[in-house]
């Protein structure tokens, strides 16, 4: 499981004495932790994939707020834990394989409109989780539904 991958980098880096990293690291089971404890339920890999994704997403949006106010300093920071918190995600998938994946749910979806959107999205969600971000991947979508 991801989770116990996470848990052992987590000693590697106590023992390396890599505090940064391992301040990333425990951020990241600390947000796992509280989605369990709100959903009381034991997270599955999908599920952590989604947290981390997340996580991500937040620090991009971050390193966006910290470069407009000059603060690189900051921004250089939340780089370091994106590229700590990726580590953990699949490799990325290519322009052809996300437009291989959308021609795919939409031919099964037999999507032509915008109302079929969420048919597809449906689809491609727990495909692309963690691989490709949400927001591009449903506007190219859109895009091809004619919206």
């Amino acid at each position: 499981m991801l989770k116990l991958q996470i848990q052992s980098d987590m000693k590697t880096a106590m023992k390396a004495g890599d505090k940064t990293r391992l301040g990333v690291i425990r951020l990241m089971l600390a947000a796992i932790k509280q989605r369990e404890i709100d959903e009381r339920i034991e997270l599955d890999d999908a599920q952590v994939l989604a947290v981390l994704d997340k996580m991500v997403k937040q620090r991009r949006d971050s390193i966006s707020q910290y470069s407009g106010a000059g603060r690189e300093d900051l921004a250089e920071i939340e780089r370091f834990e994106v590229e700590v918190i990726q580590s953990y995600l699949p490799r990325a998938l290519t322009d052809e394989e996300l437009t291989t994946l959308i021609d795919a749910a939409m031919t099964s979806t037999q999507a032509s409109a915008m109302s079929d959107m969420s048919k597809v999205m449906g689809l491609l969600k727990p495909q692309i989780q963690g691989r490709a971000d949400m927001g591009s991947v449903s506007a190219r979508v859109k895009q091809r539904l004619g919206g």
